[in-house]
């Protein structure tokens, strides 16, 4: 079967990606070896959530499924409030002081999720090939070379591999990939609280790590305390009021008393540096591309914006009508260089400097705060940069 694109992984970025193709005049398809499944109990909250940039979301817009998601499960960020180690340097963002409506929408991963597979299966431009498990992969002068399980073949001009941080596509091409684990768990979970939030995201910065409670629908609200490896599986074996008695503690009763309406969730912390984005034939986005720490919650905004500068490039190729020639890839890999290794090393640099006993770079750290919090343009050029 022959593809001008095939992309490997209809997560998030892949299917996003997929999906702002539409009109690029492009033969696709996406290989996904595990489909979402319907979710019984879904009116549950799923404990994992995203912080959606105002720019992320304008995307998902121009892809047709932003409108789809269910809005009484989205909940506007309008405010931020970040406090240091001392417990008294604080750092606060405001939407209205940066002339926006929001800073972020907080929206369930699985939500996102069902808009975006939902959409995919409805494309008439794309052709969906799931379940089905990559074997093989050959990149040859002339097209990528993909065997599935069973045997089936598939040739594209280029292929993307969207397929998360254990990239199956990226170690097939033999791209090299620095990784540093943060010996940090993120420990996730859902509460409903006793006092409003006002649509204020709240992030401690802690000697044990990083606590954040994002605002969900009327007065609920999301838990991502990273954390060391130890602490985080102590926090998992809690019973769920010795949990939120531990998150209450830890955020000074902020919210009022806690109680628990999701189960915790973990899963580890790690950055990933990864040689080349592109290669004749070949092209990484989202996890596949990078990795970073979820203390600024740009992960997936920075798979986002891949998604969007690779559609722009192929959207805008021109007279180049092979989409897999390197040189049109590279336009691609230079756009998205600088975003991805300013993201990597703010988050890195603010990981190290907050996991560290070192007395004067606590007090560096919280003066950090408290001078920026002082500097209102500085403010707005971090908020602008932010919402993407």
């Amino acid at each position: 079967m022959d593809f001008d694109v095939v992309v490997v992984g209809s997560g998030l970025v892949g299917a996003s990606l997929a999906l702002a193709l539409k009109t690029a005049g492009l033969k696709l398809a996406v290989v996904e070896a595990q489909p979402p499944q319907p979710v019984a109990g879904a009116a549950d909250w799923d404990n994992r959530v995203y912080a959606i940039s105002p720019g992320s979301a304008a995307f998902l817009e121009r892809c047709g499924v932003w409108r789809e998601l269910d809005m009484a499960r989205v909940s506007q960020v309008e405010a931020m409030r970040i406090v240091g180690d001392d417990d008294r340097s604080e750092l606060h963002f405001s939407a209205y002081d940066a002339g926006l409506r929001e800073l972020a929408f907080i929206v369930e991963n699985r939500e996102l999720q069902r808009v975006l597979w939902d959409a995919l299966k409805r494309a008439q431009h794309v052709e969906v090939i799931a379940p089905a498990a990559c074997k093989a992969l050959t990149l040859a002068a002339e097209a990528a070379q993909l065997e599935l399980g069973g045997g089936r073949m598939l040739h594209a001009r280029l292929l993307i591999g969207a397929d998360g941080a254990d990239s199956w596509v990226r170690a097939q091409a033999a791209i090299e990939v620095e990784m540093r684990r943060y010996h940090q768990t993120a420990v996730v979970a859902n509460f409903a609280t006793t006092k409003p939030h006002r649509g204020t995201a709240y992030q401690w910065f802690r000697r044990d790590g990083v606590l954040a409670l994002l605002p969900l629908p009327d007065a609920r609200v999301s838990l991502v305390w990273s954390t060391t490896e130890e602490h985080a599986a102590q926090l998992l074996e809690l019973a769920r009021e010795e949990l939120a008695a531990q998150v209450v503690a830890a955020s000074h009763g902020m919210l009022g008393d806690l109680t628990m309406i999701t189960p915790a969730a973990a899963f580890p912390l790690r950055l990933q540096r990864v040689r080349q984005l592109v290669m004749p034939r070949l092209a990484l986005a989202g996890d596949a591309a990078h990795n970073v720490h979820p203390l600024a919650g740009q992960g997936v905004n920075l798979g986002f914006r891949d998604a969007r500068e690779l559609a722009r490039v192929l959207l805008q190729r021109g007279a180049q009508t092979d989409c897999g020639d390197y040189h049109l890839l590279r336009r691609y890999e230079r756009a998205r260089r600088e975003d991805i290794v300013a993201t990597q090393f703010t988050t890195d640099l603010l990981q190290r400097l907050f996991n560290n006993e070192i007395s004067w770079l606590a007090e560096l750290r919280n003066f950090g705060l408290r001078l920026t919090n002082r500097r209102s343009q500085l403010k707005n050029l971090l908020v602008q940069h932010a919402v993407g």
